[in-house]
């Protein structure tokens, strides 16, 4: 049976433009689309979503969350913070690995909208580096990094590991060589934060 507009919500419309995301693609993916697969009218979606750009920036940001939701448990861990940073970047170059491999027309897709969408990703990487920020934090208050600003330093280990994190590097994460690329990047930044 399908929906009623009574039982529609953002989440159910925002799986449903994921999904329609995934077989038209950015280009051609329309709201029209969306409510055919969800069996309201595309009016029961813009009650929702007021422009097709509102639900295109809401489907960009869900998909970039659960990388920060992901990354936030880790963030969190009351463990030691040089264990903490290791995993919370690998986390965040498994996510991404597994985005753009698991489902490349996805990904791509993606990609496009996340270059329209230049708010949602910000906040993205706000969240991102404010994560990190309170991992480098914690490792200067326990005495094992030291730095004078863990917000730039934060930032500048995000943006060292943008190999492994940025999409426009995906191509490489599947090449021979790159997990140790990767853990000698790490041991790297590691070995400049110790005390």
């Amino acid at each position: 049976m399908a929906p009623t507009t009574a039982t529609l919500t953002a989440e159910r419309i925002l799986e449903a433009t994921e999904e329609v995301l995934r077989r038209h693609g950015p280009a051609k993916a329309t709201v029209v689309d969306v409510a055919r697969a969800l069996g309201v009218s595309h009016g029961s979606v813009y009650r929702h979503f007021r422009t097709k750009a509102a639900l295109r920036e809401a489907v960009t940001k869900r998909w970039l969350d659960r990388t920060s939701q992901a990354l936030a448990g880790i963030a969190e861990q009351d463990r030691a913070p040089e264990a903490r940073l290791r995993d919370w970047l690998r986390g965040l170059f498994e996510a991404k690995r597994r985005k753009a491999g698991d489902d490349p027309e996805l990904f791509a897709t993606y990609t496009v909208l996340a270059g329209e969408n230049v708010d949602a990703v910000g906040e993205h990487l706000t969240d991102l580096t404010g994560q990190l920020t309170r991992i480098v934090r914690a490792g200067v208050d326990a005495g094992v990094f030291t730095t004078a600003d863990p917000a730039a330093t934060a930032r500048a280990v995000f943006h060292a590991t943008g190999r492994f994190h940025d999409p426009c590097y995906a191509a490489e994460w599947e090449q021979p060589g790159v997990d140790a690329e990767f853990e000698a990047v790490l041991d790297l930044i590691l070995s400049g934060l110790r005390a």
